[in-house]
């Protein structure tokens, strides 16, 4: 069984920045879309940004220009940097992934089990 695990939530300032990792917790035949979600108390979870296998990269219109998705693919790691961090963008941040866990298993989606992102003063 794979799972991936985030980290480098907690708390900080308005205007500060904060590095998310999700890390997979063994080897994997082939990761290909990599993703981070977000969902603040009482909303509904939504995509905030994407990265394919290619490394071609997609935001949502609320963090174009403040985040930045990359991956390591020898770590089986994707990464969200946030910079310019608003107290609405307090959340728990998940990452979501396709992945194939041997070369004969089924592509399937894992999501991680979530890091909270405090943004207050």
């Amino acid at each position: 069984q794979v799972q991936f695990v985030e980290s480098g939530g907690g708390l900080v300032q308005p205007g500060g920045s904060l590095r998310l990792s999700c890390a997979a917790s063994r080897s994997i035949f082939s990761i290909y879309t990599m993703r981070w979600y977000r969902q603040a108390p009482g909303k509904e979870r939504e995509l905030v940004a994407i990265i394919t296998s290619f490394g071609s990269t997609d935001y949502s219109d609320s963090v174009k220009g403040r985040f930045t998705i990359s991956r390591d693919n020898a770590k089986n790691t994707v990464y969200l940097q946030m910079n310019s961090l608003k107290p609405e963008e307090t959340a728990v941040y998940y990452c979501n992934v396709d992945a194939r866990v041997s070369s004969g298993g089924s592509l399937r989606a894992y999501w991680g089990q979530g890091t909270q992102v405090t943004v207050s003063s």
